[in-house]
């Protein structure tokens, strides 16, 4: 899987090449190719932006610099997802959608957005990480790169991915590990039963439990 992702500020993704995430890039699991918007400025001062038409407060991303950034792009089949809070909310079935695709272009805005023109033109979808505004389009961009590459083969094992949350449509159960006996709270027994049958129906009931009580409104999508 080849994300390629267009940002002013290239250096916000080093996060990314630590933990989980940092294995598959060093292992060429995952590619994650950072292209600098503000390298196809043709500004002496390399300025990327300008005032909006219409007037109101910030600054607009000139099309004409997205798109020569984007131009540099050799694979034109590759969907383009602009990290934008308009967009469909991501959630854990467009992810996994998502990682079905070989290559990904991700587009990260600033400032007071990118011109429309340049949107309408390159841009495919437009995803939300959710009902709130950031900054910019970066650290979205690396939670999409993040959630995705979890499903490509090799980054997990297969049964993490499938007893998480929202996998199978309720939230994880609880999760222990020693010591057996922490600030006087004991483990489970079932836990230590060696009773996988038992343990398998005591974690979906759990999981079922902490569904209802905190996102009663995933039953309702069963």
């Amino acid at each position: 899987m080849k994300f390629d992702v267009l940002t002013l500020f290239p250096e916000m993704f080093e996060p990314l090449k630590k933990s989980i995430i940092g294995k598959a890039l060093e292992k060429n699991i995952i590619e994650v190719n950072l292209i600098n918007i503000r390298d196809f400025s043709k500004d002496k001062h390399k300025k990327v932006d300008d005032i909006p038409y219409g007037g109101g407060a910030g600054m607009v991303l000139r099309p004409d610099v997205v798109y020569d950034a984007y131009s540099s792009i050799q694979n034109k089949d590759a969907k383009v997802y602009y990290l934008s809070p308009k967009g469909k909310v991501l959630n854990q079935k467009m992810v996994k959608e998502l990682s079905k695709e070989e290559h990904i272009i991700l587009l990260c805005g600033h400032y007071e957005g990118i011109d429309q023109r340049v949107i309408d033109e390159i841009v495919d979808e437009e995803i939300s990480i959710g009902d709130y505004v950031l900054t910019g389009g970066e650290l979205p961009a690396m939670v999409l790169i993040d959630s995705v590459s979890r499903y490509i083969d090799g980054v997990l094992n297969k049964e993490s991915i499938e007893e998480e949350s929202f996998s199978n449509g309720l939230l994880e159960y609880p999760q222990y590990t020693r010591p057996e006996n922490f600030l006087g709270k004991s483990v489970p027994e079932i836990l230590t039963s060696g009773h996988h049958e038992n343990i398998k129906k005591w974690r979906h009931t759990q999981s079922l439990d902490i569904t209802k009580n905190k996102r009663p409104d995933l039953l309702s999508k069963n």
